[in-house]
């Protein structure tokens, strides 16, 4: 298995298969991040935050965003220790969060006030896997 951490997509193709309606909600996305020893702002300004520190300032804000799409965070918290299987090295953190349906999340990253928000995303994270998933038996 070959893993790519990105931080935005990449593909045509995967930003037109996100524009699909996707799955009946709610979708849980599950978000495997790794970040930058330092942030690393696009704009070049000069700042002594760290990669977790600059998604912090972003978490804090999405956390408030998500209520107007019906979003929610639903856990985070750090990686420790990788019981089974075996990679490179392991993501820093592990957040998930609950949409009703594609289409929020979709609309929630495309509006200005997740716009603003993202470019501490962007400056602290050295790459991430988002994985939409369902919940079973629904």
């Amino acid at each position: 298995m070959e893993v790519t951490n990105e931080v935005m997509p990449t593909s045509a193709e995967r930003i037109n298969e996100m524009l699909e309606p996707g799955p009946d909600g709610p979708i849980f996305m599950v978000n495997l991040l790794k970040f930058t020893e330092r942030a690393a702002y696009e704009d070049g300004r000069e700042t002594d935050l760290t990669g977790r520190q600059a998604y912090e300032i972003y978490g804090r804000g999405v956390s408030q965003l998500l209520p107007t799409y019906s979003g929610k965070i639903v856990f985070a918290g750090d990686v420790t220790f990788l019981m089974l299987g075996q990679v490179e090295e392991l993501w820093d953190e592990i957040a998930i969060a609950q949409y009703p349906n594609r289409g929020a999340l979709v609309a929630m990253s495309s509006s200005e006030e997740w716009q603003a928000l993202a470019v501490h995303r962007t400056a602290g994270l050295a790459g991430q896997l988002n994985i939409e998933t369902v919940a079973l038996g629904r």
